[in-house]
């Protein structure tokens, strides 16, 4: 009679054992299914594609589970990496997500041994690297003995930093890539856009003289030299082109 008991004991507890492992399998069946991800929208890079983002954000086994992400990256962004803030992950629907690139606000970058090294609005070396990242200029001119990675550059002027930033803000504002930007005693400054060369003087009335610098250089695309502007505002509209081509003989 004992015996026949704990038989029908133990092949209950194998019916409810067997029943939890069917239903574990069942849900780690339907969150596997549902929530793979199909569909990525990734906004804010700049810096890198879409598809190093996505590479970044769903690494590991269940990098691809928009559950499993949502859990990992609750309340948390993920940090630490090169250029980037912080990185935001939002689920849209089981199979989609967004994730949100705040990229480092960056003024400007600096050749040296062999790198080019980033540095914000402040002046610090946020960044070190061998690619050039679009739409942030070389900066020359400043003097300096050492750049390290996270200290400021040792400059004799700090402020120029602020004016770097500034510069770089309105030439994205009217979609102007510049190559590099020269800064002569640290004041006089100097657009470089292929071979047209844009002397702004002390950056005075700047935004003025950036406003309808695209129209000048859409007329001087196929031509070399150097567009003064030195003394444009809106009265005087002053502006001379000094080419660097022979002039034909007479």
């Amino acid at each position: 009679m004992y015996k026949q008991k704990k038989k029908k004991n133990w092949l209950v507890r194998a019916l409810v054992l067997c029943g939890v492992l069917a239903a574990v399998l069942g849900a780690a069946y339907y969150v596997l299914s549902t929530y793979t991800i199909k569909n990525v929208y990734v906004e804010g890079n700049i810096h890198y594609t879409q598809e190093e983002i996505q590479e970044l954000v769903m690494e590991g086994p269940l990098g691809n589970n928009s559950l499993y992400l949502s859990l990992k990256y609750k309340n948390k962004g993920i940090e630490d990496i090169p250029f980037v803030d912080v990185m935001d992950v939002t689920i849209l629907s089981p199979d989609t997500i967004k994730i949100l690139v705040y990229e480092k606000a960056l003024a400007g970058y600096v050749e040296y041994m062999d790198s080019y090294m980033y540095f914000d609005k402040d002046g610090y070396v946020v960044e070190s690297s061998q690619i050039k990242t679009e739409g942030v200029p070389q900066i020359t001119g400043l003097q300096f003995a050492s750049c390290t990675l996270g200290q400021k550059l040792p400059v004799e002027r700090e402020d120029i930093f602020a004016e770097i930033m500034d510069l770089t803000k309105l030439l994205s504002k009217y979609e102007l890539s510049a190559d590099r930007i020269y800064f002569r005693d640290y004041t006089e400054i100097t657009l470089y856009f292929g071979d047209v060369r844009v002397a702004l003087g002390d950056g005075s009335n700047l935004e003025e003289k950036l406003m309808v610098l695209p129209a000048f250089l859409e007329e001087l695309s196929e031509r070399k030299g150097v567009l003064r502007m030195e003394n444009y505002d809106r009265d005087t509209q002053m502006t001379v082109f000094e080419s660097d081509e022979p002039r034909n003989a007479e």
